[in-house]
């Protein structure tokens, strides 16, 4: 039985830890966002918005009237932003934030953390499929449907990714497979060898282009395409609704980022320059936010510079043939790498390589 005094610390460190998370994922949010938007405007030869402009943008919203459109169901249409959001700030709590434990880890079980993190994905974007659809508006009625289209496209494929990489795990550690605790301790390039380490690199591949569809970016912004559907689903709203999808897209950039950065890529450099204390902390930290950025960079401002918008058919071709395919392909190289290091006695590339 937990005692009064432990279940009340407990409850003080949840709840303080999830206002820093609250904070340190909007204020980050909001920062990826102005420097994508910086690093994009350069790329395509403007000077761009200054970095903070995200929280100008925000700060403004939030002081403009909320009007909500006469043929809208008003409770839906207000709800919509605020779950959305509340759901995207939940996954942070799910998630190793710089070389730190999840801060559920331990407290609640996570069994299946990963799972459920796929789950509360999700919810952000019905979030807007539903505010669109009580909106009353033909444009967000058409940008829901699309948006409904675009999430049955890209969680297939990100689903597969998830299974390869939890069941190649299964098949050495006794640890919950579906813990992202279990992808710190036991990295999954550590335990593939050559088939494997290519087969990975396809699902990180797969991985990061499903994160621009994820976060509603070109070239898979088609259900708020401006040129179109004059903003689609966010067409009708204003005030402080739009700001909280805005702040709800820039938490979802730090949550997609953490998430491939949890699962592919969680290593920290304290142990490498043998630190402790305050200052491991400091450097995982840092190193934490070099890796985010790396990877906004790369699944998000390089693919909108260089790729168009492409039409909803297109998009949802391009999830369910090509990228299922490489996806299904990286599951194959997985399954016959763990055969061959299994039978053939196969070392995993990381020892091949001198760092095992």
């Amino acid at each position: 039985m937990i005692g009064l005094t432990e279940l009340i610390q407990t409850g003080m460190v949840v709840l303080f830890g999830a206002l820093g998370l609250v904070l340190f994922g909007i204020f980050f949010g909001l920062a990826y966002k102005g420097i994508d938007r910086k690093l994009a405007a350069h790329m395509q030869g403007r000077i761009g918005p200054p970095i903070r402009q995200p929280f100008r943008d925000v700060g403004k919203l939030f002081v403009k009237e909320n009007i909500v459109p006469e043929n809208a169901i008003p409770w839906i249409f207000n709800l919509a932003p605020l779950v959305g959001l509340v759901a995207t700030i939940s996954i942070l709590l799910y998630l190793p934030i710089g070389g730190f434990q999840p801060l559920l880890d331990g407290i609640i079980s996570t069994k299946g953390d990963l799972i459920l993190i796929l789950y509360l994905l999700i919810i952000p974007s019905l979030a807007m499929v539903i505010g669109g659809f009580s909106s009353g508006s033909p444009y967000a009625t058409v940008g829901a449907q699309r948006e409904m289209a675009t999430m049955i496209a890209y969680e297939f494929p990100l689903a597969i990714i998830i299974m390869s990489i939890a069941w190649r795990l299964s098949q050495i550690s006794t640890q919950n497979v579906f813990a992202l605790s279990t992808f710190a301790t036991t990295p999954v390039w550590s335990v593939v060898g050559p088939l494997g380490f290519i087969g990975l690199i396809l699902l990180l591949l797969v991985l990061v282009l499903v994160t621009p569809a994820e976060l509603s970016k070109i070239p898979y912004d088609s259900p708020e395409a401006e040129t179109e559907i004059a903003g689609g689903l966010l067409t009708e709203y204003s005030g402080r609704n739009l700001a909280m999808f805005y702040l709800t897209d820039g938490v979802k950039t730090i949550v997609m980022a953490s998430l491939i950065v949890a699962i592919f890529f969680p290593y920290n450099l304290s142990p490498l320059f043998g630190l402790d204390g305050i200052p491991a902390f400091a450097v995982n930290i840092i190193f934490y936010l070099v890796k985010v950025f790396l990877v906004v960079l790369f699944s998000v401002t390089l693919i909108r510079v260089a790729v168009a918008r492409l039409k909803i058919d297109q998009i949802v071709y391009t999830y369910w043939i090509p990228l299922t395919l490489i996806a299904l392909v990286g599951l194959i190289c997985v399954m016959w790498d763990y055969t061959a290091v299994e039978q053939y006695g196969w070392q995993p590339v990381i020892t091949m390589l001198g760092f095992g």
